[in-house]
């Protein structure tokens, strides 16, 4: 990208997943940007109807900037496992259900993947921008691994205790969040997007 963005240092975040709000901020502090959930402005959350974390990233992101009319980031993540034909895949959250029980979501995985012997996914996640001006940028990043069960770890969130990334031993469940936060489909993710950034002064 030849013309880097110019985004304010407040930003909002259009997710109502404390876990994952945490974890941008984290991810944003090195360049001076503070995100702000979409929860401090309105608790609408929009339909996400997308056919993929691109289209869902976008339609949170154009939702948030619309409520709260300030540059908006939003990511779509999810956990693709080979044996399920790339299920929870989009449907990642909602196989948590309406209380967002991921226990109960990764208990599921591990019922379907009985009788199946390969235990290949890969987490994606799909950054979107949506700058004032309405303007639309996506990043897009993914990691490979393996999964493993019954869940290991208390540290992250969602589908992390089960999620074993290539090249490691352990989840990142049971990962220091800051060995996670350099490694991880969201990193790699907000590595491309700071790439292609310009903070306003």
């Amino acid at each position: 990208m030849k013309n880097k963005i110019k985004i304010p240092r407040e930003i909002v975040i259009a997710s109502h997943n404390e876990g994952k709000v945490k974890e941008i901020n984290t991810l944003l502090n090195d360049i001076g940007i503070k995100a702000l959930p979409i929860s401090n402005f309105s608790d609408i959350e929009p339909i996400e109807n997308g056919n993929s974390f691109k289209e869902n990233a976008l339609i949170k992101a154009r939702n948030a900037k619309k409520l709260s009319n300030t540059t908006s980031l939003a990511d779509d993540s999810g956990l693709c496992v080979e044996g399920l034909n790339g299920a929870p895949g989009i449907y990642s959250a909602r196989w948590a259900g309406p209380k967002k029980d991921f226990n109960k979501a990764m208990l599921l995985i591990e019922e379907k993947l009985k009788n199946i012997n390969n235990k290949k996914a890969y987490f994606i996640c799909a950054l979107a921008l949506v700058n004032e001006k309405n303007e639309e940028y996506v990043f897009e990043g993914k990691i490979n691994g393996t999964l493993t069960f019954p869940k290991k770890g208390e540290m992250g969130f969602g589908y992390d205790p089960i999620f074993i990334p290539k090249n490691n031993t352990m989840t990142f469940g049971e990962m220091d969040p800051l060995k996670k936060e350099l490694i991880s489909h969201r990193a790699i993710a907000f590595k491309k997007f700071k790439e292609n950034i310009i903070v306003n002064k």
